[in-house]
């Protein structure tokens, strides 16, 4: 996909004609779109996205033996988490919510990140060696700080973009509207992402807004919106390349954002902490899984003679001795409980003081060791 296809056809669409390249069977019904991409580029976007189920499968195990805290599954959405990402370079800078492992992944998911889930705030510190900025479980307030990045890049010659990761219920935070409107203002070269996936919580998304998509809110801004199926992972590559290079590539003295509403679904619970059985049907959940970006990526490669039974042995074992290593090493990792406080105010509340006290007291009566056999 070019620039100019970027800014001239996608606000002619339908709200039901996003972007697709492939078919739920894995089919190419757009060649015109289909990105010339080398055999190993495409085998490493497939190890990505099966390594990041499988991360998801034990990260959710670990969290259910008590060895992980509560943990944002990401199964379904790994289409457009690695093909956005695939779409940049190396060094653009990273912004996402708590959901998107499968990007993190695409830049090669440092074992300390896994920290972060057990509880360490230093595991947040490695993803910068990656350029990504910290996790965040705020909603949308992260949208600001990552336009204002892009905007230094603008504004220091830094021919980096910016591409902030969200969902779809950060769009109805203000943050989420501020961001766009000084993006539209100042053309800063942000590629906002957001990822669909039908449901924020338990609110689904045609309670969030009631534009017929979340593309087109774009328009109220002065840029470009594109609804992208977000399951088909060379979708999201092409429109993630397109929005780039649109970013990037002055319009006389103008550089661009870009608003990408991936459409996706979100296969499991928000969150460890959270039922989806209380709001949705499984029979929601199975359509959604007849599109699912694995699959249909695989069934491509394979028609391709990029993939086949012997690569994919190859791939499974690798993935296993790497997720054994990276939690093998993190939970390696020692740490004082009282940690949790030293950083949560610059300076601490009466109350958060009682509750260092409360922990120090039980530690000098029970100690450490028994005090984890209780939990």
């Amino acid at each position: 996909m070019s620039r100019d296809v970027l800014e001239s056809d996608l606000f002619d669409r339908a709200p039901d004609d996003r972007i697709r390249v492939l078919d739920a069977d894995g089919t190419v019904v757009a060649p015109e779109l289909e990105p010339d991409l080398e055999p190993e580029t495409l085998r490493s976007m497939y190890r990505d996205m099966r390594f990041s189920r499988r991360f998801d499968e034990r990260m959710i195990s670990l969290q259910r033996q008590g060895r992980l805290g509560t943990y944002s599954s990401l199964a379904g959405q790994e289409g457009a988490q690695i093909g956005s990402t695939y779409a940049l370079a190396d060094d653009d800078m990273l912004s996402f919510q708590y959901r998107e492992h499968g990007a993190l992944a695409a830049r090669g998911l440092p074992w300390e990140y896994l920290l972060y889930w057990m509880g360490h705030e230093d595991g947040n510190a490695a993803l910068a060696d990656i350029e990504v900025f910290p996790l965040n479980i705020s909603i949308a307030s992260h949208l600001p700080h990552a336009v204002g990045w892009s905007w230094a890049a603008k504004l220091s010659g830094d021919e980096r973009v910016g591409v902030v990761h969200f969902g779809d219920g950060s769009t109805s935070e203000g943050d989420f509207h501020e961001a766009m409107n000084f993006a539209g203002v100042f053309d800063t070269p942000t590629v906002f992402f957001c990822n669909n996936n039908q449901w924020a919580i338990s609110v689904p998304r045609d309670r969030q807004t009631a534009s017929a998509t979340i593309a087109q809110k774009a328009r109220a801004y002065g840029f470009t919106g594109v609804q992208v199926d977000g399951m088909d992972p060379l979708a999201t590559y092409v429109v993630t390349e397109a929005a780039r290079e649109n970013a990037l590539e002055a319009n006389g003295d103008r550089l661009r954002p870009t608003l990408i509403e991936a459409v996706q679904y979100r296969y499991g619970a928000h969150t460890t902490a959270d039922d989806p059985s209380v709001y949705r049907d499984d029979e929601e959940v199975e359509r959604w899984r007849e599109r699912d970006p694995i699959d249909r990526f695989e069934a491509y490669l394979r028609n391709n003679g990029v993939l086949d039974d012997d690569r994919i042995d190859a791939i499974e074992t690798e993935i296993e001795e790497t997720l054994e290593t990276l939690v093998e090493r993190a939970e390696g990792v020692g740490g004082d409980p009282s940690e949790m406080f030293e950083y949560t105010y610059a300076e601490p509340t009466s109350r958060l003081e009682d509750q260092r006290d409360y922990l120090e007291s039980l530690r000098e009566t029970h100690g450490d060791e028994e005090l984890l056999e209780d939990e």
